[in-house]
């Protein structure tokens, strides 16, 4: 049978392929691999397509294939609209986010060239906006905000060479099925070299005026992202407006449900001078995070994809601790007085208290982000000794045998004399560490922001590498040991299941970084991730048995009792599952996040949030039994031995509460 007259062959490693001079057809396949299913959209230089991938017969894999048809006359035209293709597939190769999509696939024929990505189910901010009545509601823009500064933070902050989007617009936001945000088109994404000029290339109406004379900063993308979220909350087109003026129209004056601080957010971000923006995507997100009365995520540690400097909480005289007993409690869901609390002590160290405080015989161990290791006597809270580190602490210690090991922001994993508070020996990484490390048979297992989960064979004296597992992006879930497997996650979103000898054994990805500790009890994994999951999977091979939705990220890490599984979310609920259904037992709603990770003791589960509570809560019920205040955020966790629970708080005490 002949070939339709509309059609050419191009000679490619895979054979030929019929290619239609305008796009391609449903059921083509290209590189033998990849079957075109229909169009996704289409552009000035060609479309893009959903496909399938053919090497997976078994499973419907599908893909999105974009395509770039060269039609420039000019030789060094030719070769720049190339160089600039070329140069979209390289960026992606090296970026590893979960809002970015992956890359899979570059190819090309003749003048047609395919880049073959990761498909996104979801609609663009454009769309959602074109179609929607009325106003997108207020928070959840500023939601989607927060989430793309912290994709900017990881571009500028990309290395060898910050990478400038130079596109931020809402047709390149897409929201996920999921509603995560994922950015697209990274087509004139460029390496940014301070100094150094080029051609302008951006979205009139969105792009600052420095673009226009060829000066593509982090900056720029700064106010390309206020244009975005001033369109998103006025409906004004920036498009449509005189170039630059958006920095003079009051948001409140069309959408009246702005919040200030958010506008002033946004306003400040669109400033005509660079120097008077944010300085960084980074403190952007603080101030949108800040501007919200209910913020979206807190975390126990610096965000991992802007490798920022831990945040101190500012030096702070608080009240006696018994001062918190001068107000009685109620539950929020009843408006019921609750009988107050009185801390047994508190002692008040020089920093937040992040880290989770373990004790052993007669000594609570604690870190601080006054970069000191404490040891206090479990009676009274008095000092025995304290160890001093050269950086902030938000990892939590461990004991055994003698010795306390604790990671610190200052690259390094201590192992301490504990009785002394004399330095056995430590080990220098290439990042900082925020994990809790784990012991098994003499090896000690954490992991490090430079993307390395470490194996150290350690004695009283020593420490020496057994082996390094990379995985190029920061662990901050600390490592759970469970016969001959270590389990643990990643801030790319990948939780990795390995051998004791460091041979992978199988690997999950979840949408979004893995701050939590992996829990492992009847054969089956537990564990939460920053797409809103707490997933449940199996211990052999690591597939889904069930995962559970909340409405924010879970940082929290999961305990396991009575057939329950416990965790808290940043929507600001505590949840009980079923550890088998993964099905509602009871939530309790606390109003703002939830990071801390609880602590069953007894019929009750004790944990933290950022309203600077401490919650006590019946594990079958969910019903409050007390509530502690402190004052400040709570993202330590708590430790409950013989009827007393230790808790840090960025007050900067560590409480010991009747249990």
């Amino acid at each position: 049978m002949g070939q339709p007259s509309d059609t050419r062959h191009i000679e490619g490693s895979q054979g030929a392929l019929s290619v239609p001079d305008g796009t391609l057809q449903p059921g083509q396949v290209l590189q033998s691999r990849y079957r075109i299913l229909g169009i996704i959209g289409l552009g000035g230089m060609g479309a893009v397509y959903q496909a399938r991938d053919l090497h997976f017969p078994n499973v419907t894999r599908l893909c999105a294939v974009k395509e770039m048809i060269n039609m420039a006359q000019d030789q060094k035209l030719r070769e720049q609209t190339i160089r600039n293709f070329e140069r979209e597939a390289e960026i992606l190769a090296t970026l590893n986010h979960p809002a970015i999509p992956q890359i899979y696939d570059y190819f090309s024929f003749g003048d047609r060239a395919y880049l073959v990505l990761e498909f996104i189910q979801g609609r663009d901010l454009e769309a959602l906006l074109n179609s929607t009545e009325g106003f997108l509601p207020t928070d959840q823009i500023r939601i989607w905000g927060i989430e793309i500064c912290e994709v900017l933070a990881y571009l500028h902050n990309h290395q060898p060479e910050p990478i400038v989007f130079r596109d931020m617009k809402p047709s390149n936001v897409m929201i996920d099925h999921h509603r995560r945000v994922r950015l697209i088109d990274f087509g004139i994404a460029k390496m940014f070299q301070v100094g150094q000029a080029g051609t302008m290339i951006g979205t009139e109406g969105y792009s600052p005026p420095e673009q226009y004379k060829g000066i593509a900063s982090p900056a720029a993308d700064i106010y390309a992202l206020g244009a975005t979220l001033h369109h998103m909350l006025t409906k004004r087109d920036p498009r449509l407006e005189p170039p630059f003026s958006f920095d003079q129209r009051a948001i409140r004056e069309y959408n009246s449900n702005v919040p200030e601080a958010f506008a002033a957010v946004v306003m400040r971000s669109l400033s005509y001078d660079p120097e008077q923006r944010y300085a960084s995507a980074d403190a952007m997100k603080q101030s949108l995070e800040a501007s919200g009365t209910t913020p979206t995520v807190v975390a126990d540690a610096p965000r991992a994809a802007t490798n920022a400097a831990p945040v101190s909480t500012p030096v702070v005289s608080p009240p006696p601790p018994a001062s918190s007993s001068t107000r009685a409690p109620a539950d929020p869901s009843t408006g019921t007085p609750l009988s107050s609390t009185t801390p047994i002590w508190a002692f008040l160290s020089e920093d937040a208290i992040r880290s989770t405080p373990i004790v052993v015989d007669d000594t609570v161990y604690v870190g601080s982000y006054d970069n000191n290791l404490w040891a206090l006597d479990v009676k009274d809270g008095s000092l025995r000794w304290k160890f001093a580190t050269e950086g902030g602490i938000g990892a939590s210690p461990i004991y055994n045998n003698g010795t306390v090991y604790i990671g610190s922001s200052d690259q390094r994993m201590y192992a301490i004399d504990a009785r002394m508070g004399r330095r056995r020996w430590s080990h220098k990484t290439e990042g900082k560490i925020f994990t809790k490390p784990a012991v098994s048979v003499g090896t000690l297992y954490f992991g490090s922001d430079d993307g390395k989960l470490y194996a150290l064979k350690s004695t009283m004296s020593s420490a020496r590498e057994a082996w390094v597992y990379s995985l190029m992006v920061p662990i901050r879930s600390s490592p759970s040991v469970e016969g001959d497997c270590i389990f643990f996650g990643s801030d790319g979103g990948e939780f990795v299941c390995l051998e004791l000898s460091g041979e992978m054994k199988w690997r999950f990805q979840t949408r979004r970084r893995i701050m939590s500790t992996p829990l492992v009890t009847e054969r089956i994994v537990y564990v939460g991730s920053d797409d809103w999951y707490l997933y449940a999977l199996d211990i052999e091979q690591g597939y889904p048995i069930w995962r559970y939705r909340t409405r924010g990220a879970v940082i929290s890490s999961p305990v396991f009792a009575d057939g329950k599984i416990f965790f808290g979310s940043a929507d600001g609920l505590i949840y009980a599952v079923d550890a088998l259904s993964g099905r509602d037992v009871w939530k309790y709603e606390v109003g703002r996040p939830v990071t801390s990770s609880p602590a069953i003791y007894h019929e009750a589960v004790y944990i933290g949030a950022a309203d600077g509570a401490v919650y006590a809560l019946h594990t079958k019920t969910g019903d409050l039994l007390w509530r502690f205040q402190s004052q400040g955020s709570i993202l330590s966790s708590p430790c409950v031995v013989n009827d007393v629970v230790y808790i840090g708080s960025d007050d900067r005490n560590l409480y010991a509460l009747q249990a």
